[in-house]
């Protein structure tokens, strides 16, 4: 499981599960404040544990849903039961709660403290599940990627290579040489080779940049995405993961063409969010 994955619309139903769990402790029913005498001071208001009923189609449905939709945004791979991702599940199950928490408020005399916050909870809990796969802020990572170092030019690592110990794409380690640079004789490996020509040596400047004004660059995706082939292909090559860094070589409008650990290129057509290394 990968917490990074998740996004600021699952922190939201997270903190509203948090406050319907708290809700259920508190009293459901108020007492009328003309109730006066020793009667009152006896009288035992109960809680949602208390009305298993209450407790298991409002506060625990809530709850188990927001439990769904975490560990489904959470996972590598989408679970399914029936056609259906543990996340449809669990927003199912916040506005089956938010539905109960609406008509048993509606048809109480005197709601409680527990009931009147269980029911804003059940509503947030709802529209959070409901609007994090469609409302953009909503859809943003919950935690970033770690920070990345200077970014090295493309090319700098050779294929094959050992990586550096932040995994494949991180943009840290020690200095490497631009991309097209020639080696400088007398340099450590070189064996003092004498140098050659000066004209041999240099490069065309537009051999080594890349086409047009895009510069290639490390950037980390906020939930696993899928890589399709570069030939508009519908069958993805490959599946970006989060908390991996990967190197965008080309531009394609609002799509970027990213190359994986194993070489392979394609195209990213969903880059709302990504994070620049």
């Amino acid at each position: 499981m990968n917490i990074r994955s998740l996004t600021r619309g699952d922190g939201v139903v997270i903190g509203a599960a948090v406050v319907l769990f708290i809700a259920s402790f508190l009293d459901l029913y108020s007492i009328d404040n003309s109730c006066v005498g020793s009667f009152c001071s006896k009288v035992n208001v109960p809680n949602a544990w208390d009305a298993l009923g209450l407790l298991m189609s409002m506060f625990l449905a809530g709850i188990i849903g927001a439990a769904l939709i975490v560990v489904a945004r959470a996972l590598p791979q989408p679970k399914k039961i029936a056609g259906l991702d543990l996340a449809q599940f669990g927003t199912a199950f916040t506005i089956f709660s938010a539905w109960t928490a609406f008509w048993t408020i509606v048809d109480m005399n005197s709601a409680g403290a527990g009931m009147i916050l269980g029911l804003i909870a059940a509503l947030v809990l709802a529209g959070g599940a409901v609007a994090s796969p469609l409302v953009a802020p909503l859809k943003a990572p919950l935690m970033g990627a770690p920070s990345p170092a200077v970014a090295q030019p493309y090319g700098a690592q050779p294929y094959g290579a050992q990586q550096p110990a932040g995994g494949y794409g991180y943009p840290a380690g020690a200095q490497q040489q631009p991309f097209g640079a020639q080696p400088v004789a007398g340099q450590p490996g070189q064996g003092g080779q004498t140098p050659a020509p000066a004209a041999a040596q240099q490069q065309p400047a537009a051999a080594a940049a890349p086409a047009g004004d895009f510069t290639p660059f490390w950037f980390a995706v906020p939930v696993a995405r899928p890589l399709y082939a570069e030939d508009g292909s519908p069958t993805p090559i490959a599946e970006l993961a989060p908390g991996t860094w990967y190197l965008a070589v080309e531009q394609r409008g609002a799509a970027l063409v990213a190359q994986t650990q194993d070489g392979r290129r394609g195209v990213l057509q969903d880059t709302t969010g990504i994070q620049r290394g």
